[in-house]
This record gives structure tokens, C-alpha cells and sequence, in this order.
């Protein structure tokens, strides 16, 4: 039994890593890239980040969202974003086909250029991390997978180290039993670490995260609290009586990143929506630090939101964890309704708040960034020396896999994959799959077998 529950593993360890290799690369790479965006965006975009307009006018936030808003016809401004100093104020707009600019501001609220989002260093690296930069379900699905398969791949790798006695000094005859030590030493170092990188991402994940949100959504007291899912609303006896009944236009919205829709009316469409300069008199009054995201009103009901994360991918827009809130004010009045801080986070919210700057890189600075880095090269050494274990053994013209299973699989080896095919649900239905194509193969084989002898 215990052979062929290692048979069992070798085998599956042997396909899983010849299939999703090449995404694990792609996944590591731009795992690495993302991780250093800050570093790289602050010399790529120097300019737009800490230089001036040359203009020595000051006008209003208003009138610069105004002014930006006629210099990009058909982008209407969804978020003000407020840095820290040096950093300048940022503007994200949208249009009606999702797409997105950055503006940005100088000291005196001056226009100093615009950014196609799109093709942002951060945003290159996270869409080819999330969705190899081709985007689409079914390649969001297949980056999940591959996930997913790689933590069986460390957790199948851990076993077999130890069931082959590898960890023992013992010594090697010849190359390929050496690459195959090391390939699983290496491999069996960075397995905690590689798990806690793998599960901290799942969030933006496409199946499992779906799940995810939904608990947290379903369960307030354990993922998120009920007023940031139920937005307040603004009183709408602000606005005149003769005119309340008339919807003002919208344009069409797009999808926030990590903290739900920012659909959005636009600058100005409101005539009645205070402006953003009075409200960030009610911040200043709140003692309110930056840095913090302005986030328009929704609709002709909703609120200005103001935002302290974790987790923007956003340069200098990130805060720790426990300083992590959102505020809520009229949009007419711009008094303040009320706020969610991460101590009105459930369990499931708190670790997510923890775990995506810790995924990221940025959780506790430059340590975070390099110990995220060396887990990283570290598992493109070991895949490298997987794949050289494999050429090693591999006979020419042969694919040279682990033998078939003569027996039985073993009971342990089928519990321990519907343990995981419930812990993630699309491994588990990937695994069906598996099972159904070896049954065939089995099949088409057995009856090959028969009209031979025939």
C-alpha cells in the first residue's frame, strides 16, 4: 500500500508539474515585477508624481477636475486620490467603455499630464499576474488552477521528500539523484512560505474568490461588516424640492479593484453635489491624514466615500493594515454619516487585510519585499531543477513518466485529493476531468490490447 500511495504521487507530481510549469513561470515573474511596481513607478513616472505644471495660478480641486474633464473629452472623474508629500494628487477617470486615465495635479491643482491606465507598470504586471494579460473567464480560471495545482505539487513534493528519506545525509551515485535532493530540499523549504503567497492572492482568484467574497458577504460578523457592503445614503431633502424628482445623467461604470463598485455620476453632473473643496474642509476638520481616496457619489442618494487601504496597487495610496477605514459623508451637506475601520472587520476581512499587502510585498517594507523575492527565485530554482531531474531520466524519444499503477490507488491518496478538490472546489472539478481522460486513455488501450491478440 504505502508504494503505491507514492507511486500515486509521483505520478500526478510528475503530469500536474509538466502542464502548468510554463504558467507558474509566467505567475512568479510577474509575481516579482508587481512586487517592486512602487520602486519602478517612482523613476518611470517621476514627472508626474513629484514635478510641477510651471503654472503659478492656484485654482480650486473643482475647477482642476473641471478642466480635466474638458481636456479628456468623454472621461468623467470617478476618484481624487490624496498623497502624502512629495506625492501629487491623482485623478482616476473613466468613460463610457470602462477605460480608464491618470491625471495628475501639482501644488496649485494644475494639470501636469495623463497616464492610459492600461498600460501603467503596475497595471502590465497585475493583469499579467491575474490573467496573463489577455484577460477573459477562462483564463482567469486557468491561472486559478494552475494555483491551486501548485499547492498540490508542494504538498506532494513535502511527502515524497520525506517518504524517500531525502533529508538524510546520505550519498549520491550519480547527477540525477543529486538534482532530484536538491529539487526537493529546496522545494520543501519554501513550502510554508509558497502557501502563505498562494493563499493570500486567492481574493482576486476567479472560482474559489468568488466564494470567498460571498462568505464574507453572507456572514458580516465574520467577513464584512454590513454598512461597507449597505452603503448610507445621503439626504435627499438637500436637494430643491421642484427638482428632486429629476434623475441627473450618468455615464457608464466600470469595476473597482479590491473595495466593490465605483460606479459613477462624474464631476458636475449634480448641480446640487457640494464640491469636493468644502468636503475636504470636513476632512481637515476630522483631522483626517492622508493618504486617502475621494470616491464620487453613485447616484443622486449616495455618498461622497472616503478611503483609507491596505490594498490599492495604487503607488503611495497604501496604509497599514489597523489604519485601514472608510468614511462616509452627505454628498449635498457633506456632513458625516458614519465609518467602517478594520476593527469592525470579521476574521475573515482581518486576514485578507493582512494578507494582500503581505502578498504584495509592502506589508513591513523592504523585508517583506526581499523575503517575497527570495521564496520566489527559490521556486523558479526548483522548478528549473525539476525539469532537469525529469531530463536527466528521460530516455530519448521517450517521455520517460513515473509507471503506471500496476494495483489499486490507495485509500489515503484518494482522501487526501477530495480533501483538496473541497478546499478548492475548481481543483476538484479539474480533477474529474483528470479521472475521466485516464479512464479513456485505460479504455482505448485495454481494446487496443484486445485486437492485438485478436
Amino acid at each position: 500500500m504505502k508504494n503505491t500511495l507514492y507511486q500515486s504521487f509521483w505520478r500526478m507530481h510528475f503530469y500536474a508539474a509538466l502542464f502548468i510549469t510554463p504558467l507558474l513561470i509566467s505567475l512568479t515573474l510577474s509575481g516579482i515585477g508587481f512586487l517592486f511596481y512602487t520602486d519602478v513607478e517612482d523613476h518611470l513616472y517621476d514627472k508626474y508624481f513629484f514635478g510641477d505644471s510651471g503654472k503659478t495660478e492656484v485654482q480650486t480641486i473643482d475647477e482642476a477636475v473641471k478642466l480635466a474633464e474638458e481636456s479628456y473629452a468623454g472621461y468623467k472623474t470617478s476618484k481624487i486620490i490624496e498623497l502624502e508629500e512629495p506625492y501629487n494628487t491623482r485623478l482616476t477617470m473613466k468613460n463610457a467603455d470602462g477605460e480608464e486615465r491618470y491625471v495628475f495635479l501639482d501644488d496649485h491643482n494644475q494639470i501636469i499630464g495623463g497616464q492610459d491606465a492600461g498600460y501603467t507598470f503596475a497595471n502590465i504586471m497585475r493583469n499579467l499576474h491575474s490573467s496573463l494579460f489577455i484577460g477573459g473567464t477562462f483564463v482567469n480560471y486557468l491561472v486559478e488552477l494552475a494555483s491551486c495545482w501548485a499547492v498540490f505539487l508542494l504538498l506532494s513534493g513535502v511527502y515524497m521528500t520525506f517518504k524517500a528519506k531525502l533529508l538524510k545525509k546520505t550519498k549520491q551515485t550519480n547527477k540525477r539523484q543529486k538534482s532530484r535532493k536538491f529539487h526537493a530540499i529546496v522545494g520543501t523549504i519554501i513550502t510554508i512560505p509558497m502557501l502563505v503567497l498562494i493563499f493570500t492572492g486567492l481574493p482576486w482568484s476567479a472560482f474559489m474568490g468568488n466564494y470567498i467574497y460571498q462568505a464574507s458577504q453572507d456572514h458580516p460578523s465574520f467577513g464584512t461588516p454590513l454598512l461597507q457592503q449597505q452603503p448610507p445614503t445621503s439626504d435627499v431633502s438637500e436637494i430643491p424640492w421642484a427638482t428632486r424628482q429629476e434623475i441627473p445623467p450618468t455615464s457608464d461604470s466600470g469595476h473597482a479593484a479590491h473595495h466593490g463598485v465605483e460606479a459613477n455620476t462624474g464631476c458636475g453632473v449634480n448641480p446640487y453635489q457640494l464640491s469636493v473643496e468644502k468636503l475636504q474642509h470636513e476632512i481637515d476638520a476630522m483631522n483626517i491624514s492622508k493618504p486617502y481616496a475621494i470616491i464620487y457619489p453613485t447616484s443622486e442618494v449616495g455618498v461622497y466615500t472616503v478611503a483609507k487601504s491596505s490594498n490599492t496597487g495604487i503607488t503611495g495610496l497604501d496604509v497599514s493594515p489597523d489604519e485601514e477605514t472608510t468614511m462616509y459623508f452627505d454628498q449635498y451637506s457633506g456632513k458625516f454619516i458614519d465609518k467602517v475601520g478594520y476593527e469592525d472587520y470579521g476574521i475573515l476581512a482581518k486576514w485578507f487585510t493582512w494578507g494582500i499587502p503581505l502578498h504584495e510585498g509592502h506589508l513591513f517594507g523592504w523585508p517583506n519585499k526581499l523575503i517575497n523575492l527570495l521564496v520566489c527565485l527559490a521556486f523558479l530554482v526548483v522548478i528549473a531543477w525539476g525539469v532537469r531531474t525529469w531530463l536527466l531520466r528521460k530516455k530519448k524519444g521517450l517521455l520517460s513518466a513515473p509507471p503506471k499503477i500496476s494495483q489499486k490507488v490507495s485509500i489515503p491518496f484518494i482522501v487526501f485529493m477530495i480533501v483538496l478538490g473541497i478546499f478548492m472546489p475548481l481543483f476538484g472539478l479539474s480533477l474529474i476531468v483528470v479521472v475521466l481522460v485516464e479512464l479513456i486513455i485505460n479504455l482505448i488501450s485495454k481494446n487496443k490490447a484486445k485486437k492485438e491478440v485478436n
